[in-house]
């Protein structure tokens, strides 16, 4: 049997936590356990309802989307809520810092019901939000248009841990392939590639593939704008 998958609603307008709350409500194995105004009530939610995912604005009062993203992310009891952070642009600089503060993906709010609907399942699934294809190209938007926007401190120590092989399906991965797409580009098979994504993971900490897609632009493995692999 499919189990239902748990959703919080962090969003300071009632009107479009309503409106998702019907939408989602109204899906089979999929429930709104609790509404939140803003991000301190979101991240207590998170813990008391036992959510799967937070859809999460970022502009909220109080406390925002991102700094509640970051509370949820470092707390141990919550490892396995997964966020999704909602957005009115596309080309919002502030959904970077969402990312690395830990969530899973990105939509913006004018999105269509079905794609709100596959981006939840597909980041309860422990997934990043569908490709992380589309975080990559806002990556390069906000790095071209925001110099210092993503810092490039140097290779983060972690990276000098990653084999040959691991950089190459790094570099790949930051650039929006799937793990099918990374074995055909590497001559791998899907259980290798997906493997090897976990592993890098592990080594560099990341809750997932779209933390991934940030820290490989972080360390300056990707330059905007250029070859890919530096």
């Amino acid at each position: 049997m499919t189990e239902t998958i748990r959703v919080v609603l962090a969003d300071d307008q009632h009107l479009v936590r309503s409106a998702f709350a019907m939408l989602i409500d109204a899906t089979p194995h999929m429930e709104v356990v609790g509404e939140a105004a803003h991000g301190g009530e979101a991240v207590e939610l998170a813990r008391t309802a036992r959510a799967d995912v937070v859809v999460m604005d970022i502009r909220m009062p109080e406390l925002d989307g991102i700094e509640a993203t970051r509370r949820i992310a470092a707390d141990e009891d919550l490892a396995g809520v997964k966020v999704l952070v909602l957005t009115t642009y596309d080309t919002d600089e502030h959904v970077i810092d969402a990312l690395r503060a830990g969530a899973s993906g990105f939509l913006v709010k004018d999105t269509r019901p079905r794609d709100l609907l596959d981006a939840i399942r597909t980041v309860a699934a422990g997934e990043a939000l569908l490709s992380p294809g589309p975080t990559a190209r806002l990556i390069e938007r906000v790095v071209r248009t925001h110099p210092g926007a993503v810092p490039a401190p140097g290779r983060p120590e972690a990276l000098g841990e990653l084999s040959p092989r691991e950089r190459e399906v790094l570099v790949l991965v930051a650039r929006g392939l799937n793990n099918r797409e990374v074995a055909d580009a590497l001559v791998l098979s899907p259980l290798t590639a997906k493997t090897h994504v976990s592993r890098i993971m592990g080594k560099l900490g990341a809750r997932d593939r779209a933390q991934l897609v940030v820290l490989a632009y972080e360390s300056g493995l990707i330059v905007p704008g250029g070859p890919g692999d530096t």
